[in-house]
């Protein structure tokens, strides 16, 4: 068996694809419910809402494209959609993005807790160091604190928000009426946490949720985001890449996890997966070609994602010339993906012929056989998908690839707990 989670954005949705319902999914908060219902009759384990602070302007060094073309923008705190989700839902799983360069560890950790408690131990967060100077002007900054550093930030900000989420005994909650006493404050501790960019005092004015410390979510890709998430994370975004190298990945963050004395299968790596699902197999393929066909014709949406993760203008570089050399302080791994060993080619080259991935392409029932022999020798642990919510989606993997997984045994028919940290835990 493996696991399914669904990569959400909080933005118009498939505003520019087909089968979109445009004007429907932003931000009215029906559509988005009324998906993780759909989802969670499906069998998923979770939904990851991820975010950003910024209206990217890289690209073409201007806002224009983003907005036009709703990249990246404009987007909602996904924080104020938990709520709704979790009320409208009973099992699946929630997850929020939080940027620990710039939320303060006591309000990230009452938010956590509170979150926890409203959906009766449902939630967990994805942490994210944040990497674009336009966020860190947001915020304040001139520039973004240097790639290691922000990891150096994100491992204090993570020991100071554990101090308070356990600043309360399991037992310091008496409700006792007839004592008059409801905690006994001899158990409900100051943390006086001092660390070298965070400290907090504490304790938390908030009891623990359910699940107390909740699932932790992290895409560590670079040797040092890949550190930090087998410290602290309970599941990991990993781009899907080849077979051979998600085998690889997932061996290098299970023994990166043994060594911080944690079980590695408590960690569920879920690869993010692209996915292109027809009536029949033919009809996938087609899809397909008509993908393919359109990234060929108009390279400015790759374009424009190079832009993003790196920060640099590449509508300003030559479409037949090699790349000149160039160093981002942005998002590396996701940078290197486009350009490591791939120096020699020309920008157009780069941006029509991407690097190796992941894709599963079929109908409902080879799409299934294609994810069973991938889990096979990868060993684990599940598949992260990022299509658009639109009826279309819907229909394909709600409707049609969940069951057909189902059917096989490949996931999970219920839900055996009632927190989400415990149903991932469960196979």
């Amino acid at each position: 068996m493996f696991h399914l989670g669904w990569f959400l954005s909080y933005y118009p949705q498939g505003w520019n694809e087909g089968h979109s319902d445009r004007g429907n999914y932003f931000p009215n908060p029906d559509a988005y419910v009324d998906f993780a219902r759909a989802l969670e009759r499906a069998g998923f384990d979770y939904m990851m809402i991820e975010d950003g602070s910024f209206i990217p302007d890289a690209f073409g060094s201007s806002m224009e494209y983003s907005l036009s073309t709703t990249f990246a923008a404009p987007k909602h705190d996904p924080m104020a959609l938990v709520p709704l989700l979790a009320q409208a839902t009973e099992h699946i799983g929630i997850i929020a993005t939080m940027t620990t360069t710039f939320y303060p560890p006591f309000l990230a950790a009452r938010l956590m807790t509170t979150l926890d408690h409203l959906s009766h131990g449902r939630v967990g967060f994805n942490l994210v160091t944040s990497h674009n100077d336009r966020t860190a002007q947001n915020y304040g900054l001139d520039k973004q604190y240097p790639h290691d550093e922000r990891y150096a930030i994100a491992t204090d900000w993570a020991k100071a928000v554990t101090a308070l989420l356990t600043s309360w005994d399991d037992d310091a909650v008496l409700d006792d009426v007839e004592a008059g006493v409801y905690a006994d404050h001899t158990k409900i501790h100051q943390v006086d946490y001092e660390g070298t960019y965070f400290s907090t005092r504490g304790p938390l004015n908030a009891p623990p949720g359910p699940q107390r410390l909740p699932v932790i979510c992290q895409a560590g890709g670079s040797p040092v985001g890949r550190e930090f998430a087998s410290t602290y994370a309970d599941t990991i975004v990993a781009p899907s890449g080849t077979v051979e190298w998600m085998t690889e990945y997932r061996k290098d963050i299970r023994a990166r996890v043994a060594a911080h004395g944690r079980n590695p299968d408590d960690v569920k790596v879920m690869f993010l997966t692209d996915f292109i699902i027809g009536d029949t197999h033919d009809d996938a393929l087609e899809l397909q070609r008509r993908k393919q066909a359109e990234a060929e014709s108009d390279v400015s949406k790759t374009l424009a994602r190079m832009s993003f993760a790196s920060g640099i203008d590449f509508a300003a570089f030559d479409l037949d010339q090699p790349v000149p050399a160039f160093e981002t302080n942005a998002a590396r791994t996701t940078t290197d993906a486009f350009f490591k060993g791939r120096e020699h080619l020309t920008l157009r080259e780069i941006a029509t012929q991407l690097p190796p991935s992941l894709t599963i392409v079929g109908s409902p029932a080879t799409a299934a056989d294609q994810m069973e022999a991938v889990m096979e020798e990868v060993g684990g642990d599940g598949f992260l998908i990022g299509s658009s919510v639109t009826p279309r989606a819907v229909a394909d993997f709600a409707g049609d690839l969940a069951p057909e997984l189902r059917r096989r045994g490949l996931i999970r028919d219920g839900y055996a707990d009632t927190t989400f940290k415990n149903n991932l835990r469960a196979f």
